[in-house]
C-alpha cells in the first residue's frame, strides 16, 4: 500500500516462518497466503543462484566427490567426508546466500551417547525434567526432588514433572519422556487430557509415555504424571523430548537421568 517493498519481503518471512510451526486452518486461507508470496514483491520463483556454503574454509565443491548426485529442484546433495579428514575446524559453517529472498536450510549434529550422560538442547524450546520422591503426610502429599544421594526403594512413589519454555506458538507436538525399566505407570489408560490451559492426548506405553498437543502457545507448561518403582538397580531414566511433527527442525530434548534402586 505504501511501496515499502522491505516490509513487505519482511512480511513474507513471517508468514512463511508462521507456517513452520502452524497451519494455515483452510484452503482458501492458504490460498490466499500463497498469492501474497508469489504475487508481491521479490519473484520467490525467479531467483536460483545456489549459496556459497564453507566448512572449516574450504568450499563445499572442493570437498565433494566428482561423481555426487545433486538432486533435481530442491539442490540437495549429500557430502560425505571420512573420519580420518575431519579436523576440528571444520566445526565452523558460513553460508552466504546469492539471492535477494529468504534462502532455507538446515544443519544438525548426529552422534550416538548414552542417554543419561546427554546434556539438555539450548534452542527456543527448553525442557527441564526433574523426578521427585512422594511421602504421604499428616499434611498431605509431601514431594522430594530426586537427587544423586537418594536411593530409591521397590514401592516408592515417583511424580515426574516435564517443564517447557516455548518461545512461539506451535501445533501438532510430540513429547516423549522415556521411562526407566524399574518404573511402572500408574496411569495406564491413554486419554485426553486438560492441565494448566493446555489440552493433549496422553498416551502410555511400554517405554515412554507420550503426549500429543494439537496447540501449545508461546509461554510456560508443566506436565506432571506419576511412577511406581518396582525393580530394584541402577537404571538410565532416558530423556525427555519434543519435536514438531510437521517442522522436525523444530525439537528439542532433555537431559539425562539415571536412578539408583537399593533392593
Amino acid at each position: 500500500m505504501t511501496n515499502d517493498t522491505k516490509s513487505v519481503e519482511e512480511m513474507k518471512i513471517w508468514l512463511l516462518k508462521n507456517k513452520q510451526t502452524n497451519d494455515w486452518k483452510t484452503t482458501k486461507a492458504t490460498t490466499a497466503a500463497c498469492y501474497a508470496l508469489l504475487m508481491k514483491g521479490t519473484n520467490l520463483l525467479t531467483e536460483r543462484n545456489e549459496p556459497e556454503i564453507t566448512i572449516g574454509g574450504q568450499k563445499i565443491a572442493d570437498l565433494q566427490q566428482p561423481n555426487a548426485v545433486k538432486e533435481a529442484g530442491t539442490g540437495y546433495q549429500k557430502l560425505t567426508i571420512a573420519a580420518a579428514n575431519v579436523k576440528p575446524e571444520m566445526g565452523k559453517v558460513q553460508v552466504k546466500n546469492n539471492n535477494q529472498t529468504v534462502a532455507w536450510g538446515a544443519m544438525y549434529w548426529q552422534y550416538f551417547e548414552q542417554l543419561d550422560k546427554i546434556t539438555p538442547a539450548n534452542t527456543g524450546v527448553k525442557i527441564n525434567k526433574q523426578l521427585f520422591v512422594q511421602k504421604a503426610s499428616a499434611k498431605g502429599d509431601v514431594l522430594t526432588p530426586l537427587t544423586a544421594t537418594n536411593i530409591l526403594a521397590p514401592g516408592d512413589l515417583l511424580k515426574v514433572r516435564i517443564e517447557i519454555y516455548c518461545d512461539r506458538d506451535m501445533e501438532y507436538i510430540h513429547l516423549k519422556d522415556m521411562r526407566s525399566s524399574g518404573f511402572e505407570p500408574v496411569n495406564v489408560i491413554s486419554s485426553y487430557k486438560y492441565q494448566d490451559g493446555l489440552g493433549y492426548y496422553e498416551s502410555t506405553k511400554d517405554a515412554s509415555t507420550n503426549f500429543f498437543i494439537s496447540y501449545m502457545p508461546k509461554g510456560t507448561y508443566v506436565f506432571e504424571y506419576p511412577l511406581r518403582v518396582t525393580h530394584a538397580g541402577n537404571f538410565s531414566n532416558g530423556i525427555t523430548s519434543l519435536q514438531s511433527m510437521y517442522a522436525p527442525e523444530f525439537t528439542t530434548h532433555s537431559a539425562g537421568i539415571r536412578v539408583n534402586v537399593k533392593p
